[in-house]
């Protein structure tokens, strides 16, 4: 029997020997390490109330644990509290016990009674998420270029930011939150926090008194034996019109001399078009088309509850489509959210309404509905790719429009 509860300080040691073996990678191999580790998860516990450690516990032994994220996101223009875990590791003696099942299964259930409609989490296996209910989210692109690919042109208004800058900083990272579809909010204090790294290089745009961008960077040797052979790393880049970023991409082009490649991670698959050069410099050829960027699967979205989810986005606009659609939704699972909704769209607004005919039922899986609602994936293409059944064909192009969205989601905020 797994009992889970919030975790005590007391409990911080035994967690975090569970955490660092589950990912050796974190490379917490000595006392000291576990030690500064175990201090910072309680610190960033007491500093950001809405992050809470929980632990698995059979009899009084810890088995396992997780840390759940309250969140305030721009969900399709629409402010939603959204679900996070994070952190999930599992005793190594007690693998394949279904320990983290019994985590996820309780970090659901969480956020449904608190009405929450819509989760999401970084998996360390995206398949082992996917069969649990969860969407993939946007890919993330990584680009490797050289400083000369980027356009180069005037740098007039920008400047190093200091620990004095961090209310800018939020407040123009919050402007970004407000129009872009997928973003979380930040509490002020994770912008004062991210001039604790010494390694971290803050870039600002400012107009006016005003931010109106930023790009956060680090630095990565290339080589060990060659200390002046650096790639330079963008942990983040805003820009809040075309001007920004070409001050920006001037910045980065001016830094030819001494920087080997810039890394850029981006969710957008057309920033190619901004550079002169977009190949990464490995010289692969790809069915004869020259590599630009690798691309990766991450963040992952899971609905909870369906027929809350269009309650609370009842101001959303799902195109100008009227049409009443039949949902039901395979979510073997989470079992209260398996079930048939009838959603009346009129002129794009959303209304739950039962005990009327359909024009149109679909049949998917929780995961698909969740990548669906999300704008990551067409209708369309899950139709092709044989991820949803319809009663009626004929309705491919009108469900498609439904659902589009402008941008797909996009998300910044790692956890």
């Amino acid at each position: 029997m797994v009992d889970i509860r919030p975790l005590v300080k007391a409990d911080l040691p035994a967690f975090t020997l569970i955490a660092a073996n589950a990912y050796p990678g974190m490379q917490l191999n000595s006392a000291e390490d576990r030690q500064r580790w175990s201090q910072r998860m309680w610190q960033a516990q007491q500093e950001y109330p809405t992050t809470q450690l929980y632990g698995a516990f059979q009899g009084e032994a810890l088995v396992g644990g997780m840390r759940l994220l309250d969140f305030r996101a721009n969900i399709l223009g629409q402010w939603l509290d959204v679900g996070g875990v994070g952190g999930v590791a599992v005793d190594l003696l007690h693998k394949k016990e279904h320990v983290a099942k019994h985590l996820i299964e309780y970090f659901l259930a969480h956020y449904h009674q608190r009405g929450t409609a819509l989760t999401m989490l970084y998996p360390f296996r995206p398949d082992f998420y996917k069969q649990m209910g969860f969407g993939y989210g946007t890919k993330l692109c990584q680009y490797r270029v050289p400083p000369a690919a980027f356009p180069r042109a005037s740098k007039a208004h920008l400047r190093a930011l200091t620990p004095a800058d961090a209310a800018k900083l939020h407040a123009c990272y919050s402007r970004e939150v407000e129009r872009t579809h997928g973003m979380c909010e930040r509490a002020l204090r994770a912008f004062e926090r991210l001039f604790d790294n010494q390694a971290m290089r803050v870039i600002g745009y400012e107009e006016e008194g005003e931010l109106r961008g930023y790009l956060t960077l680090t630095f990565h040797q290339v080589r060990p034996d060659n200390w002046l052979h650096n790639d330079m790393v963008l942990q983040e880049l805003i820009f809040e019109s075309p001007a920004v970023l070409a001050e920006i991409a001037t910045y980065l082009n001016t830094q030819a001399d001494q920087i080997n490649r810039v890394i850029v991670h981006t969710h957008d698959d057309t920033f190619h078009h901004l550079l002169h050069d977009p190949c990464n410099g490995s010289g692969n050829l790809v069915n004869s088309y020259h590599e630009s960027n690798t691309q990766s699967v991450g963040l992952m979205y899971r609905v909870l509850d369906v027929p809350q989810l269009f309650t609370q986005l009842k101001t959303h606009r799902f195109g100008a489509e009227t049409i009443a659609l039949a949902l039901v939704i395979n979510d073997s699972f989470f079992p209260s959210n398996h079930h048939r909704t009838l959603v009346q769209f009129t002129h794009g607004v959303a209304e739950i309404q039962e005990g009327r005919a359909p024009d149109v039922t679909l049949k998917l899986d929780v995961a698909e509905f969740s990548t669906l609602i999300m704008g990551v994936v067409t209708f369309t293409d899950l139709y092709r790719y044989g991820l949803v059944t319809m009663s009626n064909n004929s309705y491919i192009e009108q469900i498609d429009r439904l659902f589009r969205v402008p941008q797909k989601p996009r998300c910044l905020t790692r956890f």
